[in-house]
């Protein structure tokens, strides 16, 4: 029997094996996806991400993690994340994540501040802030390292870099009224503000930056003098009163005021951060260059109340000095306390009268001797000093140099250093001397005689008026009637319809008749002398006005 293939059986061996090939179900596609999709957003944010820095504030006011932003130019560069205490509980540290495109405010020099609302120098800022709330200002450096640790300004900088201008210091004695954000004017217009200031190295003055803004830092030039012209300059002197002012916010927050004085020929503009002096007022600022000066002593034997340090010295009436010192003394011959008045005078001031001086006297300004014998020269030929009242409501007082032929002779001590010059009285000693004078006279007078002379001559002239009274004046009213009577008849008399009147009327008619007659006899004689021998001529006859006739005698030829 032959068996089926299939009923055999198979010898023992490995088993088959069938593979399947990898496949995803459609469930898991779209969560795949996803997860790429986020981390391309994750590696893009990475990317985009820019660096972070850390800002040290006093105070965190108005500082909110996660809310606050950073702007430059109004656009928003950065964001606050974290706001935190530093190490020593005394500021307060912000963190900043900037954006990629903001990695230029990581410069060292790059500033930051918080923009709430302020009023300051410079006006008032930060008014959006009080929709918006409060952000950090941003404004970046131009230094070429780079730094993670910044601290904030408490403060906007008055400007920002890259704006065109030139920074230029100025050198005071003390600050005054300004302060940062204090405008810079020239001709009273602001031109600029005060950016920052700071002790002199040695700590006896300050030194006043300022910023000019383009194109007026082209009027600061070599020659340019500031001044302060902060609040109100009331200044009160041997001159007067002067009242000066730039504006009215100088007079608030302060400021400088600048011009070039109009004696400086080829002045070119200043290059950046030269350093200038800061004077105190507008005249000391434009006033011509001094010179060198000389000090000189003064001596005064009377009061000078009104003197003070600082006042003028005059010259002829031109101002070429200043009082610099005044000291009581004690002079142990005459008993007395004189004032020695110590003053520095400039001769350059006194311009022509100085050059030509020099010039005729061939005088060299280096040679002391040969000065100090000028001076002598000069108080020789009546040289004096004198105090003058410069004010009579004020009281102050100036030194003025004159010549007085007339004064007394003093003797010049050339080897004498300081060099001394005589005084004479003021005017108001001389008229208090004049007015002393006249007081003793008056004094001296018997004024109790006088007065005794004059109740007796008063008691007789009582007694006169009395008699006067009672016979005199009775009998000259009485006379007075009847010339009033008299007067009346006279005026009847005269009267236009009184008899008397047509007489009078009358016999001046004769008389003016008799006149007449009077003046054509005199004027007849004065032609006729003769007639007062011979008598009057007859009259003579009528001449024949037909002249003679036809065939008279007289018509016919000889």
């Amino acid at each position: 029997m032959t068996s089926h293939p299939t009923d055999t059986p198979q010898a023992p061996g490995s088993p088959a094996i069938k593979t399947r090939r990898f496949s995803v179900s459609l469930v898991w596609i779209v969560p795949i996806v996803a997860v790429l999709v986020g981390i391309s957003l994750v590696v893009h944010s990475v990317l985009q991400q820019g660096p972070t820095i850390t800002l040290n504030f006093k105070t965190g006011s108005g500082l909110t993690a996660n809310k606050t932003e950073v702007k430059y130019r109004n656009v928003v560069i950065g964001q606050v994340t974290d706001v935190a205490l530093s190490d020593d509980q005394k500021s307060v540290n912000a963190t900043v994540q900037l954006a990629k495109q903001a990695e230029g405010f990581t410069r060292a020099d790059s500033q930051f501040w918080v923009v709430r609302p302020r009023i300051g120098a410079g006006g008032v800022s930060g008014i959006d802030t009080l929709l918006s709330g409060d952000y950090i200002g941003a404004d970046i450096g131009q230094s070429e390292t780079r730094a993670k640790q910044f601290k904030g300004l408490e403060n906007p900088p008055p400007i920002t870099y890259g704006e065109p201008g030139k920074r230029f210091t100025l050198h005071t004695q003390t600050l005054g009224s300004l302060d940062i954000g204090s405008p810079v004017y020239y001709r009273k217009i602001e031109v600029g503000q005060v950016v920052a200031y700071e002790l002199d190295a040695e700590g006896k003055g300050v030194n006043v930056e300022v910023f000019v803004h383009a194109p007026n830092d082209a009027y600061v030039t070599e020659n340019t003098r500031f001044w302060n012209a902060s609040g109100i300059d009331l200044s009160v002197g041997a001159k007067g009163f002067a009242l000066k002012t730039e504006s009215l916010s100088s007079m608030l927050v302060g400021g400088i005021a600048f011009r070039a004085p109009p004696y400086s020929p080829n002045d070119k503009p200043a290059d950046e951060a030269l350093t200038f002096e800061l004077f105190d007022d507008q005249d000391s600022a434009l006033a011509p260059p001094n010179g060198e000066g000389q000090y000189m002593a003064l001596r005064f034997d009377q009061a000078l109340r009104g003197l003070k340090v600082g006042a003028p010295v005059e010259f002829l009436g031109v101002e070429f000095g200043k009082v610099v010192s005044i000291n009581l003394d004690f002079d142990a011959q005459k008993r007395s306390f004189p004032l020695n008045v110590g003053i520095v005078i400039y001769p350059q001031l006194l311009g022509q009268a100085h050059t030509k001086l020099l010039k005729v006297m061939n005088h060299d300004p280096n040679d002391e001797a040969a000065g100090v014998r000028l001076i002598g020269s000069f108080i020789e030929n009546g040289l004096r000093a004198q105090a003058r009242s410069g004010n009579l409501l004020t009281g102050q007082l100036y030194i003025a140099l004159d010549f007085y032929p007339k004064a007394e002779k003093v003797k010049f001590d050339p080897s004498l250093r300081p060099v001394s010059i005589p005084t004479i009285p003021g005017n108001l000693e001389q008229l208090q001397e004049k007015l002393e004078s006249i007081v003793n006279k008056i004094n001296q007078l018997p004024i109790e005689r006088i007065a005794g002379n004059l109740d007796s001559n008063l008691v007789e002239l009582r007694k006169g008026l009395t008699q006067f009274n009672a016979k005199t004046l009775p009998s000259v009213q009485n006379t007075l009637a009847d010339v009033s009577k008299t007067l009346q008849s006279a005026s009847s008399t005269l009267a236009e319809d009184s008899p008397q009147r047509e007489q009078l009327t009358q016999t001046l008619d004769e008389l003016g008749r008799m006149s007449r007659s009077l003046r054509e006899l005199s004027d007849y004689l004065g032609r006729h002398p003769e007639s007062l021998i011979r008598g009057r001529p007859a009259p003579a006859a009528p001449l024949d006005l037909q002249g003679p006739a036809r065939n008279s005698p007289l018509q016919q030829a000889p």
